[in-house]
């Protein structure tokens, strides 16, 4: 029996200072490189989370976007998409109409973008902007026809919670919708994503990767409330000792922080004591 190991990264895999210590680094490359099935599921895209990861050796295919897409991470090749219908359209002017100004991924022309317009950021859109800073997806545009140009699937917006909460509660049963505090700056984000763009969706829809790489089961390991949809569906889920109380409640267990390797310590430990997963 063969099981596939998906883990979140940011609080769960990467530490507070977005890196990888060199024990998870050292740990995943020897079980993987003995046939530990291993990836990772992010609201990050593939460039920014090949950053983080530097070192890793993860070859099996990563979920990005929060599910929005599938790439192969050696080849890039995107391996399941999802984007939005042409009804997002008047999610994004109801949106302007309250002043809320996202950043908005597509891909234009088969290239990707993230698009923005400078005049209308907040303070905490231009700090996530600023930690981007020489990103080659960069967008800027000045019109909310240029923001909504190209093939859109990811929605972003940074903003007061009293702006964006009534958002989440219009939009959250028509899209996949994610509201909560970013880990690392405290600031409320907004995600909107299509229906069926979700971490759980891209790792068992008709078991896609179960099948491409032969697994018979599916643990996953995550600290955040959009890890929720991914728990759901494992046969096990483990919540890192500093996830939200809501992941706790549904895990099958609770491994050390991010901080303390969680994740890597407790794949080392099954490794050994349960060597035939591998």
């Amino acid at each position: 029996m063969k099981t596939l190991y998906v883990s979140d990264l940011d609080g769960t895999l990467l530490r507070k200072n977005e890196t990888l210590s060199s024990y998870t680094i050292k740990t995943i490359n020897t079980l993987t490189s003995s046939g530990l099935f291993f990836s990772y599921a992010t609201a990050r895209s593939l460039n920014t989370s090949k950053k983080v990861t530097e070192g890793l050796n993860t070859h099996f295919p990563l979920i990005i976007y929060n599910g929005a897409f599938v790439k192969d991470n050696v080849t890039e090749e995107i391996l399941i998409a999802n984007y939005f219908e042409d009804d997002i359209y008047e999610v994004l002017k109801d949106l302007f109409a309250h002043e809320i100004y996202p950043i908005i991924y597509s891909y234009q022309n088969d290239i990707e973008k993230f698009s923005y317009i400078p005049a209308k950021a907040t303070s905490g859109m231009q700090a996530f902007l600023n930690s981007r800073k020489g990103d080659k997806r960069t967008n800027i545009v000045t019109t909310e026809a240029e923001l909504m140009y190209g093939n859109l699937f990811y929605i972003t917006c940074i903003d007061k919670p009293e702006k964006l909460e009534p958002f989440y509660h219009k939009y959250k049963n028509k899209y996949h919708v994610v509201y909560q505090k970013d880990i690392y700056t405290g600031e409320q984000w907004l995600e909107i994503m299509p229906q069926k763009a979700s971490k759980a969706a891209c790792a068992l829809d008709a078991l896609q990767l179960k099948q491409k790489l032969e697994c018979d089961r599916l643990v996953v390991f995550g600290d955040g409330k959009n890890d929720i949809d991914m728990f759901e569906i494992a046969d096990e889920a483990y919540a890192v000792e500093n996830a939200v109380k809501e992941l706790k409640d549904m895990a099958t267990g609770i491994i050390e922080s991010n901080e303390n390797d969680g994740v890597a310590k407790y794949l080392q430990k099954i490794s050994i004591s349960k060597p035939t997963v591998l």
